[in-house]
């Protein structure tokens, strides 16, 4: 039984709350005066401070509640949040996030970083303290009291949820917090307590009635309840005078006395405002059943193999079956694969992830590319809910920063040249998923100057990739971006000119068996569109026949078949045109791409598959059906091979080659437009 780390297990929650934190912070920029936001920033805070030092993450505790503590300040009203705050709080969520990632390492920087927070918090205090009444947005821990501030004595009587001990809720440090607030004196309440022989340990039976004397501490005491609040009871009442601490009070410096019922408790407070809490509600609250599972990535990627080999498995029944007169067994292999389909969508389900998860991460660098480049920027996302395989949204990050660093430095102009060219002074970078047929459209969009390709082409030129003769279609103009080594950029600065980054877009994309779209419209932007399967693992595909060979296409390229008209010439530079429906289409006879010696088949097929905008038909001898396709990988060896994205097996154990339709609808579509530029000239 492999059992988890504990440390590991805080580190991935606080990532999740870093992650939680920076679009907080990053929100509250664009929304100072949004309470929510400032409190589910704070309570990300209170989370993880509590949670390290838990785990005996001492460092992060102990700089967090200071983080904290400066923050506090804006929750309570005494400083607005504005643009230094959150650039020196991200600086802060950086440091925490180094403290988790290395605690025995000696990390410098934190005392400046809170520093220049207490700075900045202080600088901001222009308006006396707003009252520290709790927000009607939040859910309120303390009935308010209907009687003057001025009282400076409190009694406070809570009773605790019945689940708070099984989550690790400890009363005794509770009361310690509540002791800072003030002098208090302490009082367990034991007339809850039930008979010995139903007695549920886990079940806090004794209340707490805490006499405080303090200003108003109502703000306090909703810190300490802060992750309590919503399920337990909990009144706050005012005293006109100064309370006589009852006979079995204890004094707050030793609150575990105060844990024994040796004395009668007393006669419980009855309040002056109903409370908020329901009072009669059941004394054991049924948990609420778990809604997610941590499991570990390697699981799952094990978990789709075996799925991967049970469908091969399954074919090879199928085609057994299929050659055998028993009927029960054909019942058994039409039932298995009914199975073996349902468990192939659910684990193809479960590795889906939705795409938000990786958009969420651009936010800071558009946030820290505005401030270095001095450029502002409106970043807008959609499609956040498109999902995608986990090892899609795992080796994408690396691509779309590039893209996004290189449409924020490339494509916006500055401020001064927006404006004359007629547009609003702050640029826009649009980062978008869709859906489309089995692919993900994502596309990185700007409002720019969009491509200069006068500039694209010298550049080309001067790095010998072509030569003053060669005629390009702007397609091909525009990709000559991705070539190794390739920059228009006039100077090296600290985020482009060197010619890396968008060759490494390319190399990733293509090994995702993606294709990349360029769009540019000079002086409106461009838009750069990555083309991308749902999925790396198991596919619908459709068997052909190309003379003695046979072939996969993935099904859901494939928009119709046709029969490949009679007396079309057999050989017309392995290429030619369809009229389908009043739509030329371009057509490759795959058996001259594949060099098949063996007769043509009388009556040929054409498959007809498309990638984004393009279409192309692919001429086959025969159709054999539809099948599950679990796609393997070429070697290293074949990675030069650009007709094909990988193999698979069949049910009689033989290999068919998987059609990388994308490649095939270039090479067609490639000749269209030199075609269209023939005729031009």
């Amino acid at each position: 039984m492999n059992i988890s780390d504990p440390t590991e297990t805080f580190r991935q929650e606080a990532r999740e709350l870093l992650d939680q934190l920076e679009a907080g912070l990053l929100d509250l920029e664009q929304d100072p005066g949004n309470s929510d936001l400032i409190n589910s920033t704070f309570r990300a805070l209170h989370t993880i401070k509590g949670s390290g030092a838990m785990f005996g993450f001492t460092a992060v505790a102990a700089f967090v509640h200071e983080f904290e503590t400066a923050f506090d300040r804006v929750r309570k009203g005494q400083s607005a949040p504005n643009k230094a705050l959150i650039g020196v709080a991200l600086d802060a969520k950086d440091h925490i996030h180094q403290l988790i990632e290395a605690p025995d390492a000696v990390i410098a920087g934190g005392d400046a970083i809170l520093e220049a927070l207490r700075a900045v918090v202080d600088g901001e205090n222009h308006s006396p303290p707003a009252p520290t009444r709790l927000d009607a947005a939040s859910a309120p821990a303390v009935a308010e009291p209907d009687v003057p501030a001025q009282s400076k004595h409190w009694r406070l009587v809570f009773y605790l949820p019945s689940d708070a001990l099984a989550y690790g809720t400890n009363p005794l440090l509770l009361l310690d917090e509540l002791a800072e607030i003030g002098p208090t004196s302490i009082c367990a309440l034991t007339d809850r307590l039930p008979d010995l022989d139903i007695l549920d340990v886990e079940v806090p039976h004794i209340g707490w009635q805490v006499d405080i004397e303090a200003e108003d501490p109502t703000s306090a005491i909703d810190d300490v309840f802060l992750f309590l609040r919503d399920n337990m009871e909990l009144t706050l009442t005012p005293l006109e005078a100064a309370p006589v601490a009852p006979a079995p009070a204890i004094a707050a410096p030793e609150p575990a006395i105060a844990a024994r019922p040796a004395a009668p408790a007393p006669t419980p407070v009855e309040p002056v405002a109903p409370p908020r809490a329901v009072a009669d509600k059941p004394e054991q609250v049924e948990r609420p059943a778990a809604t997610s599972l941590r499991v570990p990535a390697e699981r799952l990627d094990e978990l789709m193999d075996r799925v991967g080999e049970l469908v091969i498995a399954q074919a090879r029944l199928s085609q057994i079956a299929a050659q055998s007169a028993d009927t029960g067994l054909k019942t058994i292999a039409e039932e298995l694969e009914r199975l073996s389909s349902g468990l192939r969508d659910t684990t193809m389900g479960i590795r889906m992830v939705p795409i938000g998860t990786l958009f969420s991460r651009f936010r800071r660098l558009i946030h820290d590319l505005s401030g270095e480049l001095g450029k502002p920027i409106e970043f807008i996302t959609a499609g956040e809910e498109t999902e995608l395989d986990k090892t899609m949204i795992e080796r994408l990050a690396d691509p779309l920063v590039h893209l996004i660093r290189n449409s924020v430095d490339h494509g916006l102009e500055n401020e001064e040249r927006r404006l004359a060219a007629g547009k609003g002074p702050k640029g826009t970078v649009r980062l978008s998923a869709v859906y489309s047929g089995a692919e993900v459209a994502i596309s990185v969009a700007d409002d720019g100057a969009g491509l200069n390709h006068e500039r694209i082409r010298a550049k080309a030129e001067e790095n010998g990739l072509i030569t003053p003769e060669t005629k390009l279609t702007e397609q091909e103009l525009n990709h000559l971006i991705f070539a190794p080594g390739f920059s228009t950029a006039k100077e090296v600065t600290s985020l482009s000119g060197r010619g890396v980054g968008m060759d490494v877009v390319k190399r990733t994309i293509d090994g995702l068996r993606g294709t990349i779209d360029v769009a540019s419209t000079p002086g409106q932007g461009s838009t750069m569109t990555l083309r991308l399967p749902l999925t790396l693992a198991i596919i619908d595909g459709m068997l052909v026949r190309v003379g003695n060979g046979r072939y996969t296409i993935p099904l859901a390229a494939v928009e119709e078949c046709v029969e490949l008209p009679e007396g079309i010439e057999a050989h017309a530079k392995g290429r030619n045109f369809l009229d389908i429906r009043g739509s030329l289409v371009p057509y490759l006879r795959l058996r001259e791409v594949f060099n098949t010696n063996t007769p043509p088949e009388q009556h040929q097929k054409v498959v007809i598959v498309s990638s984004g905008e393009g279409r192309v038909g692919l001429v086959v001898d025969q159709i054999i059906g539809n099948n599950q396709t679990v796609i393997k990988q070429l070697s290293k060896l074949h990675s030069s091979i650009k007709s094909f994205s990988g193999a698979t097996i069949l049910g009689d154990g033989s290999v068919a080659l998987i059609l990388d339709t994308a490649h095939l609808v270039a090479s067609g579509q490639s000749y269209v437009d030199r075609a269209i530029t023939g005729r031009a000239a």
